[in-house]
């Protein structure tokens, strides 16, 4: 029996054995065409996801960087069409270099398979850059004062009076490279053209570096504008002078006798105002007898303006008793 098992054992291993190149040949050959039609009616997919930067421990990216990394998708028709594009998240973890030195760093891009695509097999993920070249820095974090901008002009006669900013500060995170050059951060533009009311708004503050992360908070502030009616000050010369009260009996000379008044008041009252009438005046109904008196200059204006000054501030004026001659010649 041993020796007929071993004679059947012989001849199998002979057969085997024999051509056995060719027969090996075969084998890979089929082994090949297998994957290739594996391979056949597998389908690629493309699309491009946001490039993450995964920040951790004392280093932070000072130069550009890719913000989009092309993925692509291989597998069955049906299992790769659902994928969605946010199933694929690519990143960049720094974390790994957390400890080391500011420098030229090769770092590798990384993926992370989400929703739709943790389910589908078989699925080959393949990313274009695989990696990226960063300059990497020293992380720092800073606090800014933000700053408004406007643009355009309010109504005629209206003046921006004060503003205020809510927070007036925001927190950056990035490169010292970066923040060392940065005092302060701006928000987008306040449109001011046709305003004549107290305002408030929600501004957006700009990133002036996507390396740049604002940090506390949703990169927003409260502005609140106080206008006001615009105050000039004009002044009105060559107006004259007239006496007022003087008694019949005294005569005193102010021919030629001239001023000025300096008034403030809203731009848009006082800019289209020109004095009528006598605006300067003295006082002369305290005089009983001829004589020199020092007497003040009055000034009748609107009720609209502020008197600033009038000028001059008084008269020195020579009072005389009045003569039958006088009245001749009047």
């Amino acid at each position: 029996m041993k020796n007929m098992l071993k004679q059947y054992g012989g001849k199998l291993l002979a057969r085997f054995t024999n051509n056995w190149p060719a027969k090996v040949l075969s084998i890979a050959l089929a082994i090949i065409l297998f994957v290739f039609h594996r391979l056949s009616v597998l389908e690629s997919r493309f699309f491009s996801t946001p490039l993450r930067i995964e920040l951790g421990g004392n280093l932070a990216p000072a130069s550009a960087y890719p913000q989009k990394i092309r993925v692509t998708l291989r597998g069955e028709a049906d299992g790769i069409k659902p994928v969605l594009e946010d199933d694929i998240e690519t990143y960049l973890d720094l974390k790994r270099y957390a400890g080391q030195g500011k420098g030229t760093y090769r770092v590798p891009v990384q993926y992370r398979k989400k929703g739709i695509a943790l389910e589908v097999e078989p699925l080959e993920i393949s990313m274009d850059p695989m990696e990226v070249t960063l300059e990497l820095d020293q992380r720092v974090t800073k606090t800014l004062p933000v700053i408004s901008q406007s643009q355009g002009y309010l109504e005629p006669g209206y003046e921006l009076v004060s503003s205020t900013l809510t927070p007036s500060q925001a927190v950056v995170d990035g490169p010292e490279v970066l923040l060392n050059t940065l005092t302060g951060l701006n928000t987008e533009m306040i449109e001011l053209g046709g305003r004549s009311d107290n305002f408030s708004l929600t501004l957006r503050i700009i990133n002036p570096n996507p390396l740049l992360l604002l940090i506390r908070g949703e990169g927003n502030v409260e502005f609140q504008g106080i206008i006001g009616k615009t105050i000039r000050i004009r002044s009105f010369s060559n107006l004259p002078i007239e006496l007022r009260g003087l008694k019949e009996s005294l005569r005193a000379d102010m021919s030629g006798a001239v001023g000025e008044i300096r008034l403030e008041g809203n731009q848009n009252e006082l800019d289209p105002y020109e004095p009528q009438g006598s605006v300067l005046w003295v006082e002369c109904s305290s005089i009983d007898a001829p004589g020199t008196y020092p007497l003040p200059v009055e000034a009748d204006i609107p009720p609209l303006f502020t008197l600033i000054r009038a000028e001059p501030a008084q008269v020195i004026l020579e009072v005389r008793q009045h003569t039958p001659d006088e009245d001749a010649h009047e």
